[in-house]
């Protein structure tokens, strides 16, 4: 990809459509750039297909509006994790198409929709607590070019919920199951579908739950085949890995 990428760069300076030195420019940034509290990963999309994505928490407002403003340029889809409604103000006054999605905290800027993968994935959550690391998951996924079936609040206590769900399941190409308490929905799903699962461990829980310990601990252990974990209230891990398999499907 980065062969074809310069070759393009090239080929453009040739048929006049770009300048010399701006291809220079592209050329010296390509890999990363420095802009002083961040190196700027240009890389990525050429690397991975994907544009490299924001974790907002823990920066300030005006890093994380600068970051998304330098990615825009050369990318259509930036995206920003664990964003609170203050970095969203801050990065609307440089972008101001950006949108921002609460429930799963997500910054989103968006100048044309990626093109769908075939299928779908389906993002199945435990309870109704669990919906904003769901939503991230389910978010991360759309936002990559998948078509996403969410099926919410169909945890083991009531099991019931969950297979008069199972058709919708089954058909998806990749299931994301994100659950706290004590975990069991991921591998009760695990069991009864031919697809991957990647199960998402929540830190939703009484005492015991030991903030998400205890379901990690359980997806680990699970008995179902096919069933991979990411790291607790890890939605967009999960999101992105079921984008990957998908796109592979």
């Amino acid at each position: 990809m980065e062969r074809k990428h310069i070759e393009q760069l090239l080929e453009n300076v040739a048929a006049g459509k770009l300048k010399v030195k701006d291809a220079v420019s592209k050329l010296e940034t390509l890999p990363f750039e420095d802009i002083g509290f961040a190196s700027i990963d240009n890389h990525r999309n050429i690397r991975s297909g994907y544009p490299e994505v924001i974790f907002c928490q823990g920066k300030t407002c005006e890093q994380v509006a600068e970051i998304m403003l330098k990615l825009s340029k050369d990318n259509n889809n930036v995206m920003g994790t664990r964003a609170d409604k203050q970095q969203y103000e801050a990065v609307k006054e440089v972008l101001p198409d950006a949108v921002y999605f609460k429930e799963a905290r997500i910054i989103l800027f968006s100048r044309n929709p990626r093109i769908k993968e075939k299928g779908y994935i389906a993002v199945v959550s435990a309870g109704t607590a669990d919906i904003p690391v769901a939503e991230e998951a389910a978010l991360t996924a759309e936002i990559l070019g998948n078509t996403v079936e969410r099926v919410y609040d169909v945890g083991v206590a009531g099991i019931h919920r969950l297979f008069a769900k199972l058709d919708l399941i089954r058909s998806a190409n990749v299931v994301i199951v994100v659950a706290g308490m004590e975990g069991a929905l991921a591998s009760v799903v695990g069991g009864m579908v031919d697809r991957p699962v990647v199960a998402v461990p929540t830190s939703i829980g009484y005492g015991s739950n030991l903030g998400g310990l205890s379901a990690l601990l359980s997806m680990l252990n699970s008995c179902a085949n096919g069933v991979g974990v990411v790291n607790i209230d890890n939605g967009f891990g999960a999101g992105y890995l079921a984008a990957i398999i998908n796109r592979q499907k």
